[in-house]
């Protein structure tokens, strides 16, 4: 009998286990990719035992995903509402932190956006506009939160296209599936997208991009997941988000 419960017990403690020594595993909004990817080297760096994976979307769908048990030890959200919606449903462990605020930009790798105001997305050149999904994505909220503000949502209506999130959002304007669009400062920040001039939209005109992050009930008892976010403090990891038009908090 002894040793059945011995062997039973092995078997409920292990998929903890492996769980605890297994990779840890973010979830990130998309506006991060190319900033997160940098401050994940660098920790690499630090950390050369530590395995990171990261996946990359839009905040909205990825809370829907651990709140129906996706197995994600850290969520760093375009939004801090989405972290505290899972803090205040009991899937998150930790209050949930802010890490930075984004801003939003016109970026056309077809003209010159640093010259165009909102109000030039009316014009008849300009047929097609994109911009993340407001209904899911915090960058898409924003960037039509901007445009009533500045009077011109109803007109757009024809010419706006939506990405599933901000990174596709830039990329359907780099392949030429709409003229212009509005993406995060972050991304027209990345070198290739850099060579390109944009146009930093008023943050008057909109909501504060306050995004923030949790540990996950399921990055509890993980060890890498509060060293990983404990080097997000860290001044290797605000130099980098900061490169990337990131506003830190505690900077001001």
């Amino acid at each position: 009998m002894h040793l059945r419960a011995l062997l039973l017990t092995l078997v409920l403690l292990l998929p903890g286990l492996a769980h605890a020594s297994g990779p840890l595993t973010i979830a990130a909004a998309s506006d991060l990719r190319f900033a997160l990817d940098e401050i994940v080297e660098a920790y690499r760096e630090a950390y050369p035992d530590d395995r990171v994976r990261v996946t990359y979307g839009s905040s909205g769908r990825m809370t829907t995903q651990i709140l129906n048990g996706a197995p994600y030890d850290i969520f760093f959200s375009a939004d801090i509402a989405y972290p505290k919606r899972l803090h205040a449903e009991g899937a998150a462990v930790t209050e949930p932190s802010v890490y930075a605020i984004g801003r939003i930009v016109l970026w056309s790798n077809r003209m010159d956006a640093s010259e165009l105001t909102l109000e030039d997305l009316t014009r008849d050149d300009i047929r097609r506009v994109a911009i993340a999904s407001p209904t899911h994505a915090p960058y898409g909220v924003r960037a039509q939160e901007a445009l009533k503000a500045a009077g011109v949502w109803d007109a757009l209506q024809p010419k706006i296209v939506n990405g599933d999130n901000i990174a596709q959002t830039a990329r359907m304007v780099q392949a030429g599936g709409a003229d212009i669009g509005i993406i995060a400062l972050s991304l027209a920040e990345f070198p290739d997208l850099a060579e390109h001039p944009h146009y930093l939209i008023d943050d008057a005109l909109h909501e504060p991009l306050t995004q923030g992050f949790v540990i996950t009930r399921r990055g509890a008892d993980k060890d890498t997941a509060h060293r990983f976010a404990g080097f997000m403090g860290r001044d290797t990891a605000r130099e980098i988000m900061q490169r990337y038009g990131f506003e830190m908090p505690g900077s001001g």
